[in-house]
């Protein structure tokens, strides 16, 4: 029985990848390159370059590898980038996604995992959040996410393509032996560019709103350590092998951290000041963005194990500065 991983070289992906060759399954990647990177992966995985809209490479791929289950994480994540050009996301991260899909009912592939998103309920009414809040992005990135779920459970009514749509809050950390790390061009996420500027790599960090309704006026998130949410994806599939029905959950730690702890738990490992700017406030940045993951315990049997801030951001520096 095959997996196929498709964003497989990506930063969660490829986490993955390591996390289920590690459990025993045969892996195929299937990735267009698009990333940039091409982190160390398992000796024995096969990659594929492709499309995951191509229809024909997909079923080629399918037949080929003999794959019974589908991770998808390949797709666009830049929120401020999908406002600015909605119509590439849509295709991307919907239409394409959906070619995959119908590839998956063509081909009797039972069990799909869809690296969903928090960004599905935009501005929260709850904060931590259930799966059963509001759905309202404020986003086409968030937007597309939220279309393909509802793609996902009408093929698993319709068709049978048992799915689980973990939507994760922010993810973080990197592989604790420092072979992989986070490596987006252009870097967005936080932790990294903490890091980064910490080490004299790019320009002072910028700390957005100091004003917010927090314990230091720094906006809260809920950073999930990537191991974290490698195993959680595996739990999901071990748990679709059995015939669970699963839908949407959340993962995530429950807590969360501020941008002010981020910048003072990297100053702390490092010794040194972190150079850091303060600006106005982002607009439609919440002040707080926590996980409701009541349902991962219970439906996945699942925990994250290094989700804590200072494990998250030593694994993320370690990977910084392995040569």
């Amino acid at each position: 029985m095959t997996t196929l991983v498709t964003g497989g070289l990506g930063f969660v992906g490829s986490h993955f990848v390591w996390a289920a060759h590690e459990s025993g399954r045969r892996v195929v990647v299937l990735d267009d390159g698009s990333a940039g990177s091409v982190p160390a992966l398992p000796q024995g995985v096969t990659v594929v370059h492709g499309d995951v809209g191509d229809v024909a490479t997909t079923k080629s791929v399918a037949r080929r590898e003999g794959v019974r289950e589908i991770v998808h994480f390949a797709g666009l994540i830049c929120v401020g980038e999908s406002v600015a050009e909605p119509g590439r996301y849509f295709d991307v991260n919907f239409i394409r996604a959906l070619r995959l899909l119908e590839v998956a009912r063509d081909e009797s592939i039972e069990r799909f995992v869809f690296s969903s998103t928090a960004a599905v309920y935009g501005e929260p009414e709850k904060v931590p959040i259930p799966e059963g809040s509001r759905r309202d992005p404020v986003n086409p990135y968030g937007a597309a996410k939220l279309a393909f779920e509802h793609a996902l459970n009408a093929f698993e009514t319709a068709h049978g393509v048992r799915y689980a749509a973990p939507r994760y809050f922010n993810a973080s950390g990197a592989h604790p032996s420092g072979k992989l790390r986070e490596a987006h061009d252009p870097e967005t996420h936080l932790i990294p560019l903490v890091l980064d500027a910490a080490l004299g790599r790019r320009k002072p960090v910028t700390i957005f709103g100091t004003d917010y309704d927090t314990p230091d006026g720094t906006c809260i998130r809920d950073y999930i350590h990537v191991d974290d949410l490698a195993s959680a994806h595996l739990s999901a599939l071990d748990r679709l092998e059995k015939g669970a029905r699963i839908g949407a959950v959340n993962l995530g730690t429950g807590r969360g951290n501020s941008v002010r702890e981020i910048v003072d738990e990297t100053a702390r490992l490092l010794g040194k000041p972190v150079p850091h700017d303060v600006g106005p406030r982002r607009a439609g940045d919440p002040s707080r963005l926590v996980a409701d993951a009541a349902r991962a315990h219970e439906v996945l049997e699942w925990a994250p194990r290094r989700s804590d801030i200072h494990t998250i951001v030593e694994d993320a520096l370690r990977s910084r500065t392995t040569s």
